[in-house]
């Protein structure tokens, strides 16, 4: 199979709900929430593309780098790339509904774990996807992060002891689905927190917790106060709020405000491997991505989530080396061009 194979299958089992465009860019699918695109004029989704397709790279060809090494230690764990598929449900309410919650889940859970990476799961409006979920992690030893939405505490308590049983490495609420369209739609309230409540939430598992929806320092350093293990920036695709800044453009002051005292992951906009080497140079731990394993799961199954990973090592790979960057921890400001690069200044 091939990836323009991947891509062709993928737009009929989408029925319309994505246009599989060649640039995953939100343009096409602007304001389409339920659906894949981005919340009101799509300039959130739009700006996470268009924040990292402003940094450019400074290449360099005179090192001695060779066969440069991707791997990274989270969760205990050696992964073999910075990167994890980002948690999307709802393939009734957005996926065009020619697959179900398993048949989607599955193959991400699947192609992952055999590339050693992480899957992240999650769950929504309707009670029986995060069953599912819970259900393809156990299948596969719990190979899988759970996040869940920011219901009352009570809930998400026991919603979290269920990803315990099931084997879940890690948990985490990405609380900027606070703001939802689809879950306001079906009635099921969600609401912001407080750091007290995060706290109790932390406090709730001996997993360690995750918070994704970070996009200002300050929130950062709060969560740090909670005693959370990681945060994600992330302004939950482009979905929730119009008119927000691109990930890629809030990442570096977060990072700094915390300055390794918790993991900082970070989604919006990646694509490929120099998206991730982008990232990682602006202070980030690891990356989540998100709609590409949508359309590698319906356009190939697990075969197609492989091939994705395999597509993006590749280009992370080829980038280092151009880069000069032998491992990870090699790769900061210094691969991006610009006014505060060593080579530019």
């Amino acid at each position: 199979m091939t990836y323009d194979e991947v891509l062709k299958n993928a737009k009929i089992k989408f029925n319309g709900s994505c246009k599989v465009c060649r640039v995953c860019d939100g343009i096409a699918c602007r304001g389409e929430v339920p659906g894949m695109g981005g919340k009101g004029t799509g300039n959130s989704f739009i700006e996470n593309v268009k924040a990292l397709d402003r940094l450019k790279i400074n290449m360099r060809t005179i090192h001695n780098v060779e066969n440069p090494d991707t791997s990274i230690e989270l969760f205990g764990r050696k992964l073999d790339l910075p990167v994890m598929a980002a948690p999307i449900t709802g393939t009734t309410l957005n996926m065009g509904g020619q697959v179900t919650e398993k048949e989607y889940i599955e193959p991400v859970v699947a192609g992952c774990k055999n590339k050693n990476t992480i899957a992240m799961v999650g769950d929504t409006a309707i009670p029986q996807f995060l069953l599912d979920n819970l259900e393809v992690l156990e299948q596969y030893d719990g190979n899988g992060i759970v996040f869940i939405k920011p219901w009352e505490n009570e809930n998400i308590i026991s919603k979290i002891k269920a990803a315990e049983k099931a084997g879940a490495i890690a948990v985490g609420v990405d609380i900027d689905a606070c703001g939802l369209i689809t879950l306001n739609i079906h009635g099921t309230p969600v609401k912001a927190k407080s750091v007290a409540e995060i706290k109790e939430l932390v406090e709730s598992t001996n997993l360690p917790f995750i918070l994704k929806g970070i996009m200002t320092p300050d929130e950062a350093l709060m969560a740090v106060e909670a005693g959370v293990y990681g945060i994600v920036v992330s302004n939950h695709g482009g979905r929730v709020q119009d008119y927000t800044p691109g990930t890629a453009d809030v990442l570096e002051g977060i990072a700094k405000a915390v300055d390794k005292r918790i993991k900082v992951f970070v989604d919006g906009g990646i694509r490929t491997g120099v998206d991730v080497l982008k990232m990682l140079a602006l202070g980030a731990d690891a990356c989540l991505i998100g709609r590409p394993f949508v359309t590698a799961s319906l356009g190939g199954q697990t075969d197609g989530v492989e091939l994705y990973l395999e597509r993006v090592k590749a280009d992370l790979e080829g980038a280092m080396i151009l880069t000069g960057c032998q491992n990870l921890e090699s790769i900061d400001k210094h691969v991006l061009f610009g006014d505060d690069c060593c080579c530019c200044g």
